[in-house]
């Protein structure tokens, strides 16, 4: 499992065209909490004729932003820019400039063998570059995952390619709605992707691969208004957080508090983590109630759990009765 915290404080991480001018002031203005990332996407969400006017919107969001805490206070949130090909990175870098400071890192679409090879590259050159740490982000949403008879390799093979970049990996991500739109599904508000077996399956298989060594964070809920939004999304985050999952891309500011409330941390949970990471070693026993003496600790078999807890009580807290 990942030992830090800075991998598991991604959070909810709520997506935004990178052309939408008026998210520098819901920034400033503090108009989405004090407890989420933010996207900046140049992809799926911009048109194929508006991508330098969208890099344009980007760079002047970015610098309103990095003028503004100059003389003013504010939570900054992590910022990513999610991009369209392996040369974009270096593009937006010096479009940036000075600027390229508040950026966090760059999540990577469509993460596949074709591609893996040139996005690793210019995240290695761009750290060596700017001497400093920028993160990436892949997103296994591709085509490439679905024929069962590859999919193992293609996992074990960009699995492989990460390995030299291991500690800038902040986040493994999956398309959820990438993958269903390959079979032509979508979920309604009362229902699961993970009740969507084919999609499932390929969820199960990136976090067997995976969930070991890196974060992987949840797929995106659709939903944000009407009747049964909330329930439906409270729901999902159940059964992601059962699987494996830790974290969620969020599309809207109203489910950013679902999110966070989901992956806060029992008070119960945080006691019996503190109590396992904190085991007296000169105990002849390894084994013992728990603090409300309602089910077993054990050190040896929780002590990664336990870990994990802290580290989720970091970012989100630990939830109020």
């Amino acid at each position: 499992m990942k030992n830090s915290s800075i991998y598991y404080s991604v959070g909810a991480l709520l997506y935004c065209p990178a052309n939408r001018e008026t998210i520098a002031a819901s920034i400033i203005g503090q108009q989405f909490g004090r407890r989420f990332s933010l996207a900046l996407c140049l992809e799926d969400t911009i048109g194929d004729a508006h991508v330098e006017e969208a890099e344009r919107c980007l760079k002047a969001s970015v610098c309103q932003i990095r003028h503004t805490m100059e003389h003013a206070a504010f939570y900054v949130p992590k910022i990513f820019i999610r991009v369209r090909c392996p040369k974009q990175i270096g593009r937006i870098i010096r479009l940036l400039g000075e600027d390229e400071a508040l950026i966090t890192g760059f999540i990577i679409p469509k993460f596949s063998p074709e591609n893996a090879d040139a996005y690793i590259q210019q995240v290695i050159t761009a750290n060596e570059q700017l001497a400093r740490t920028l993160y990436l982000m892949p997103i296994y949403e591709s085509a490439c995952l679905i024929d069962l008879r590859s999919r193992y390799d293609v996992l074990y093979t960009l699995k492989e390619k990460l390995s030299h970049v291991e500690e800038l990996v902040l986040n493994i991500r999956v398309g959820g709605n990438d993958l269903c739109h390959l079979f032509s599904f979508r979920r309604h508000v009362d229902e699961s992707i993970h009740r969507i077996r084919p999609v499932a399956d390929i969820f199960s298989d990136i976090l067997t691969v995976y969930g070991m060594d890196y974060v992987v964070s949840g797929a995106v809920w659709e939903y944000y208004s009407g009747s049964g939004w909330k329930e439906g999304l409270i729901s999902e985050l159940a059964d992601d957080k059962l699987c494996g999952f830790t974290g969620k891309t969020v599309i809207h500011p109203n489910q950013i508090p679902v999110v966070n409330n989901a992956y806060a941390v029992t008070q119960k949970d945080y006691d019996d983590a503190q109590n396992i990471l904190q085991w007296d070693s000169h105990s002849p026993f390894a084994v013992c109630a728990s603090s409300t003496r309602e089910r077993m600790n054990e050190q040896k078999t929780h002590a990664n759990w336990a870990k994990k807890i802290v580290f989720l009580a970091n970012t989100y807290g630990i939830r109020q009765p």
